[in-house]
């Protein structure tokens, strides 16, 4: 039988109900794999008819978390920044993206003067996801036509999180753009 969106949300709901911390995340990360295995849900939710732009597709009323569905007209790439006190799954779908992540040397955890490592990078490529916990500082490159669906812990509309300026040793606080309601 086909893994499809409700099936999903249904085991994510339980993997993160039943084990909390890391190993709820990383159950997350094994589904959405899994999900992104179904390629009509790909095509639906991120293949070339879908919508450009960034869509609710689930949002969880009592665990709170997001599914999001990433279709990218136009290659970016991210200052490094964190999910606050939100974790995020990122599934890649379609193309690439180019995963950063980094270490905070100042020792400091808000905004302000702040220094960041470099600690590893590698590439999602379609099928693969990769967890983001919370306060995990990453950064994002992706071409032309890369699409994804991430899963994060909240609606990051409402989650303070950091943007880190490495030239000039700044964290500012950022907010995130208004993705669509489901």
């Amino acid at each position: 039988m086909t893994y499809t969106l409700d099936a999903f949300v249904k085991d994510a709901a339980t993997a993160l109900a039943g084990t909390e911390g890391p190993a709820g995340r990383e159950k997350v990360r094994v589904l959405l794999e899994k999900l992104l295995a179904n390629e009509a849900f790909v095509d639906e939710a991120v293949g070339p008819a879908a919508p450009v732009g960034t869509r609710k597709l689930y949002e969880d009323k009592d665990l709170g978390f997001v599914v999001l569905a990433h279709c990218n007209p136009k290659p970016h790439r991210s200052p490094p920044h964190d999910h606050g006190s939100s974790w995020a799954v990122y599934g890649q779908a379609v193309k690439h993206t180019d995963m950063s992540e980094y270490r905070r040397l100042d020792g400091g955890e808000g905004p302000g003067e702040a220094r960041l490592e470099k600690i590893r990078s590698y590439r999602l490529e379609p099928g693969h996801a990769g967890v983001y916990d919370v306060g995990a500082i990453h950064a994002i490159d992706y071409p032309e036509g890369s699409r994804f669906v991430r899963v994060t812990g909240r609606d990051l509309d409402h989650v303070r999180r950091l943007k880190f300026d490495t030239a000039a040793g700044k964290a500012v606080t950022i907010e995130s753009a208004t993705a669509g309601r489901a």
